[in-house]
This record gives C-alpha cells, structure tokens and sequence, in this order.
C-alpha cells in the first residue's frame, strides 16, 4: 500500500511501536500502514459510516464518534501519539480538541492547510473581503464558522494554551518544501505538519 504523501510526513514522525490515535481517520490507510510498517497499535475515530466500512475491510479498529464530543471519555495517557489530519478545521472548538488530543497523549501531530497563504490573500482581496482572523488573532478559533486559519493563527492558538510546538514541516500543495516556505511559511506555505507537545515537554 502506497502512503498519500501528506499521510507519509505524519508517519516519518510516529515512532516504532506507538499507540496512535487518529481522529478523522478516513478510510484507515495511515492506521493500516503503521500498523505493517512500524509495530504501531491504535485506534481510529471517524464519523463517516463508508470511510468507517473502508477501515474495517483494512483490519483497522474504528469508532464511530464525533471529534467535538467523543474525547472526554478517553483516558489520560492512553496512547503514545494522537494524530488529526487535515480535520483542524472542521471541529468546531479546535482549542479545546487540541488540549484533549495532549491529555490523552503526551505528543499530537496536526496537519492542515494555510488560509494564509498569498493565493488565498489574493482571491479574498479581489472578493473585497478581510483575510481571516486578521484582526482577531486568537477568536478564530471560538466561532461557529468552519475554522480556516493561518500558520499564525495555529501558533498563536498554541502559544496562549502554552503548548509547545517541537516540529513544523511547511510545504506546497504537492508536499515540497522550498526555501521561500521555510523563511516566509505563513505567505508561501500551502500545507502544514505540527509535532505538539505538552506544557514543559
């Protein structure tokens, strides 16, 4: 089975053996692949009755519970690594996911795409509306809105609930790396990988 290359920089930072965690799991493919290739036991949660069929026909263990709720009963440090992929921005309260993906593990990874990003700027301006969240830096997590955020909004998010950041990957939509990306990520980056880590970790 072939990663999609989103799923392979989240699988180069799992370690060998782990207990994952993948909220918004989809059809299981990270799960299955971890699982032959690492030694990796977890779990998936997913909302999707096909995307749940899907994980079962790949010998992935499913649960089918919504991100916004079905956390709490999950106990503390019952996994290595939780995961969310490509999902931050349809949960309806990321901060508060975010401390429960750190409660139930000590370390998270999140992906998700830049509204930051020059395209969006540009498309948003010829809209004549305001780039997201640019003078609410920290609300936009707190709407009832679809949360499409920058890389800066997420650090900022991170900063205020003291969660510490100990890897990023920016990338393009065809996941390369440039070095205009490393060195302006919230302008030329498309598509983000965050290592998270507990307060003092």
């Amino acid at each position: 089975m072939t990663l999609r290359p989103d799923l392979k920089l989240i699988a180069a930072m799992v370690p060998e053996g782990a207990r994952v965690l993948d909220l918004g799991c989809g059809d299981g493919a990270l799960l299955a692949w971890l699982a032959e290739h690492r030694g990796v036991r977890g779990y998936g949660i997913e909302i999707d009755e096909d995307q749940i069929t899907r994980c079962i026909d790949r010998g992935v263990s499913v649960l089918e519970r919504d991100i916004d709720e079905g956390l709490s009963d999950f106990p503390t440090d019952g996994f290595d690594v939780v995961v969310m992929a490509e999902t931050l921005q349809a949960v309806r309260k990321p901060g508060t996911v975010l401390e429960h993906m750190l409660r139930i593990a000590p370390r998270s990874i999140v992906t998700f795409p830049n509204f930051g990003h020059w395209r969006c700027r540009l498309e948003l301006a010829s809209a004549g509306r305001m780039p997201i969240a640019r003078h609410l830096p920290h609300a936009w997590h707190d709407t009832p809105n679809i949360h499409l955020c920058t890389f800066a909004d997420f650090e900022a998010l991170c900063a205020a609930r003291s969660l510490t950041i100990y890897d990023r990957k920016v990338v393009n939509a065809h996941y390369e790396s440039t070095w205009a990306m490393n060195h302006w990520p919230n302008l030329f980056g498309t598509i983000a990988v965050y290592g998270l880590s507990r307060p003092g970790a």
